[in-house]
């Protein structure tokens, strides 16, 4: 039963019972109908109240029949509002904890409205690609005023009610209740008092009869698009949110929301919604783990251990003391530790400055930290992360070391980016512990968090890092164990072909403006750049000694022996002035490519952006569909959700895989193919992986 019915004296209340956020589903919005029907049929109910169960007024959209024909079946909501503009006796919604999109929509199209403290409101649909299609654009700029609706329109930003409650002239809400446990009495209150102003049959107050007019229209309209365009121009929705609310200050309602409805179908077809709305099923889908189910209960992890006081251990530091869960950081030396602590008060001290983070959560913070030279002094630890040196022997001595001390049951995590978690727990006599915790850099500012899933990792460890991770607001993707895992297997891929690029004519600017353009936030050189170009040809020594047989252009490590190893020597693929990120193309790297052409015997050809796109975001494509046939990856998506999360992937192209689906891998297929027959290219790399050629010829799809 997702509506519930019941009445409290001559008042109905029908309560949204659909966990967790009361998503107005098929039963939930049939329900509605049917409780408004029986308050109207019944002579002793003179007023209704809608509200919410649980944790929400209402959520919205319910996300399991987003995009399905159901989400349309009737009542849909538009139906659902106009039986509450036309019913009778008043309707009172009352709102509480979460009313967000449809949910706030609905709350619109009734005749009264009281809402709790604290209540988050916000008509969030534009970060799906879309604009609201049940009336928002209509209606929220009619009791809000036209500026302050369109700002929440645009961003999808929620505010909380106390706010808008303070808004001048505001006529969302009839009434700010005093608390959210008062909020059904004073809701009643509301009713009863509102049947009674209306006993005589005067006409009840409706949204879509207030006026909406700004009063310099035509410029502030201009001004809006001209602001929005600058500052969206990969998105469509923002812009259509504009058109959507001009309407609503210049037509009739019903001219208005016909234009509303006519947006919000255009926006439905294009391929950054369909994008966008892969990336939200995609992000809640990460966290599901196929054989680890709820059953499974996470271990308790109420103190964090970090080896390593570096960049990487003061970032993952700070996301469990932010998080409020106390860390004891260990260091081999005095100095390494005051270093590193400098280091992560700096960070906080910046976010202090910024107005992004209070004083006192910040001596919080800091107060929870604790620093030792000692392993005796994590033994109470829940949990312990390895963040040292990318070494395999160096980071087995660190496991050996934890695996006397720690108390048994703590979970002993590795931070590595590409090493055998099988090996590392290897050396230990609890490999049922060990998992690898893959944090990317800055730790404490990127989202992404690689969970690799070693062969004896418990079930239970890894529905604690799941848990953990939301803690520290991180986005988890499990990832098997191989060589680099997900992200840095199929980044080596697409650093090779940037290599391969250069060797065929083009320059590193040149690489790195096309794939920048596609919507990279950087290209191969400039991450190389930014990274460390070291780390890259330590990778590719060791890759040599294991895979003789893998083909890179020579250019890369010709740039390491000139010891240009990027941004923190000042030179890399590009030139640094002191103190500054800003890349200059350099002649020293354009003269040394030349050279290596000479060398080997290679005329320079002019080379299309296209081709450059096509290369570097298909070599992603070929990897990581090697990836899920191998079961490294547990789905595509996941795929999707590291390289946008960890790797600048454009997010309103949905990620590599998505974009793939979205060409058509028919289409990818042939193109790989094209690129085989290129002789200074890895021809092997480009025969399509059995499951895209499988998946192409099937006329199917990844996700």
């Amino acid at each position: 039963m997702t509506a519930e019915y019941k009445v409290q004296g001559d008042v109905a209340v029908i309560s949204m019972n659909n966990p967790p956020v009361n998503g107005l589903g098929y039963a939930t919005r049939l329900g509605i109908v049917d409780g408004l029907n029986k308050a109207s049929a019944d002579a002793k109910v003179k007023a209704i109240v809608i509200t919410g169960l649980g944790k929400a007024f209402s959520g919205g959209a319910d996300i399991h029949e987003f995009g399905t024909p159901k989400a349309l079946q009737q009542p849909n909501l538009l139906a659902v509002i106009d039986t509450i503009e036309h019913s009778a006796k008043p309707v009172i919604a009352a709102i509480h904890s979460v009313a967000m999109g449809g949910g706030l929509e609905l709350a619109l199209g009734c005749h009264y409205r009281i809402a709790a403290p604290g209540a988050q409101i916000a008509l969030p649909e534009v970060k799906l690609g879309l604009l609201p299609g049940a009336g928002g654009t209509q209606r929220l700029p009619r009791v809000l005023g036209v500026e302050n609706a369109l700002n929440m329109i645009v961003s999808g930003q929620a505010v909380k009610s106390e706010m808008l409650a303070m808004a001048p002239r505001q006529k969302l809400f009839d009434k700010l209740a005093k608390s959210a446990d008062s909020l059904m009495e004073e809701a009643i209150e509301l009713a009863q008092k509102a049947a009674a102003d209306h006993a005589k049959g005067g006409a009840l107050p409706l949204v879509r009869n207030l006026p909406c007019k700004h009063p310099q229209n035509d410029a502030y309209f201009e001004f809006a698009r001209n602001t929005v365009e600058a500052t969206a121009k990969n998105y469509p929705a923002p812009l259509k949110c504009v058109d959507a609310v001009a309407a609503a200050a210049t037509k009739k309602f019903e001219d208005g929301l016909a234009t509303e409805r006519q947006l919000f179908g255009q926006l439905m077809l294009t391929p950054e919604s369909a994008a966008l709305r892969h990336v939200f099923f995609a992000q809640r889908a990460a966290s599901k783990i196929p054989d680890v189910g709820s059953d499974v209960k996470p271990r308790d992890v109420k103190r964090v251990a970090v080896i390593g006081a570096g960049t990487m251990g003061g970032g993952i530091s700070m996301n469990f003391l932010s998080a409020g869960i106390p860390v004891t950081m260990l260091e081999v030396k005095q100095e390494a530790l005051d270093h590193g602590v400098g280091i992560m008060r700096k960070n906080y001290e910046a976010r202090v400055k910024k107005g992004k983070l209070k004083q006192d959560k910040y001596d919080a913070c800091m107060a929870l930290l604790k620093t030792t030279l000692s392993y005796d002094d994590l033994k109470d630890c829940d949990m312990v992360i390895e963040a040292v040196f990318e070494n395999m022997d160096v980071k087995q001595a660190v496991f050996k070391k934890l695996d006397e001390v720690m108390k048994p049951g703590a979970i002993l995590a590795t931070n590595t980016s590409t090493l055998d978690v099988n090996q590392i727990a290897a050396v230990t006599k609890r490999p049922q512990d060990v998992v690898g915790t893959h944090f990317f850099s800055p730790a404490n500012v990127m989202k992404l968090l690689e969970v690799v899933r070693a062969d004896k990792t418990a079930k239970d460890v890894l529905a604690t890092i799941m848990v953990l991770a939301k803690k520290i607001k991180k986005t988890a993707v499990v990832a098997r164990v191989c060589d680099g895992f997900i992200g840095n297997r199929m980044v080596e891929q697409y650093v090779r072909q940037g290599g391969f690029l250069v060797d065929e004519g083009a320059t590193p600017e040149q690489v790195d403006k096309a794939i920048e353009k596609f919507g990279f936030a950087m290209g191969p050189f400039r991450m190389g750049d930014l990274a460390g170009n070291d780390i890259g040809w330590a990778i590719r020594k060791r890759r040599a000694q294991e895979h003789p047989g893998m083909k890179y252009s020579g250019t890369a490590d010709l740039l390491c022996e000139m010891g240009r190893f990027g941004q923190k020597t000042g030179a890399g693929w590009y030139d640094y002035q002191p103190g500054q990120r800003k890349p200059v193309p350099s002649k020293v790297v354009l003269d040394m490519i030349d050279k290596y052409r000479k060398d080997q015997g290679v005329t320079p050809r002019k080379i299309s952006s296209e081709e450059i796109v096509g290369r570097l975001v298909y070599s992603l494509v070929n990897e990581g569909a090697r990836i899920l046939e191998e079961g490294i990856a547990n789905k595509a998506s996941d795929i999707d959700m590291v390289y946008l999360m960890g790797y600048g992937f454009p997010v309103w192209r949905g990620g590599p895989m998505h974009y793939a689906d979205q060409v058509g891998l028919f289409n990818v297929a042939q193109a790989m193919n094209r690129f085989a027959q290129n002789p200074r290219d890895d021809a092997k790399f480009w025969q399509p992986a059995p499951l895209l050629a499988k998946l192409a010829a099937d006329g199917k799809t990844f996700n």
